[in-house]
């Protein structure tokens, strides 16, 4: 072989050999990400009684990009709801979630077709406006009105917003906030909702091509920081004032959307 085509050849090597480490180095780097973001999100639900998507969702969008953010979280957050369901099974009420998931599932194709079709830039900004606008009304405790009218209104939404954002657990929140739900019926009939939206969002994602290798890798990656997360939320929730930590909460999540926004604005 001629001396510069072997002096080529080697320099070819070395590139794909440089290119293969930078790979490795961030997807080490956002494995670690998913880990942490998923030990905060579970911690602040367990100790809020919300917010898993909407404290990840923005901060893995930063790290990841809006659609495999969407993606990961909505898988995470489904698991996350199941174990919860199955612990607090017999609180459940039945009839109100099948009602909220049933106009779900009728919202979820909107969804899709808005993560398939918009930039990742415009579903950046979608993701933060969304967040800024839920953090408000939960600010201040809005509710709906009473009825499976706006039962199966907020479930339309939230399916239109989860396969879209990630995030649809305000709408579903206020219409069983109007219910005025035991707090047993009330956290478990919840989790079980977002159980089967979850469940049926991925089902959505695997349709449209979303559900990847590498983001099935990012969820399976989260799950231990998802678990610890949840275990440490839960030891601390007895000791812990909610109405002090949800305002802590709302403050991460307009910073976290305010990030976004910036990430939009600046790519």
């Amino acid at each position: 072989m001629p001396r510069g085509a072997a002096e080529r050849e080697a320099r070819g090597h070395d590139r794909s050999r440089w290119n293969g480490q930078k790979e490795a180095r961030v997807m080490t780097a956002l494995v670690t990400g998913v880990v942490v973001i998923a030990a905060l999100a579970a911690f602040a639900q367990a100790l809020s009684g919300f917010g898993f998507a909407l404290v990840a969702v923005p901060l893995l969008t930063l790290l990841a990009g809006p659609q495999t953010a969407v993606t990961v979280v909505t898988a995470l957050g489904g698991l996350l709801a199941l174990a919860i369901t199955v612990h607090q099974r017999r609180h459940v009420q039945g009839r109100t979630a099948l009602l909220v998931t049933g106009a779900g599932l009728v919202g979820m194709p909107f969804g899709l077709l808005a993560i398939t079709a918009l930039s990742a830039r415009s579903l950046s900004v979608l993701i933060a406006c969304v967040v800024l606008a839920f953090a408000l009304l939960l600010a201040r405790g809005a509710t709906l009105s009473r009825g499976a009218g706006s039962a199966a209104a907020a479930g339309f939404v939230s399916g239109a917003l989860l396969t879209s954002t990630g995030m649809n657990g305000p709408p579903v929140v206020a219409a069983f906030q109007a219910m005025e739900l035991q707090p047993r019926e009330f956290r478990a009939t919840l989790q079980a909702t977002f159980c089967a939206g979850d469940a049926l969002a991925v089902l959505g994602f695997l349709a449209v091509g979303r559900l990847t290798a590498d983001n099935l890798l990012l969820t399976a990656a989260g799950l231990p920081g998802m678990a610890v997360g949840w275990w440490l939320g839960d030891r601390i929730f007895a000791r812990t004032d909610p109405r002090r930590f949800r305002k802590i909460v709302l403050t991460v999540l307009v910073a976290s959307a305010c990030m976004a926004l910036a990430q939009a604005a600046l790519t």
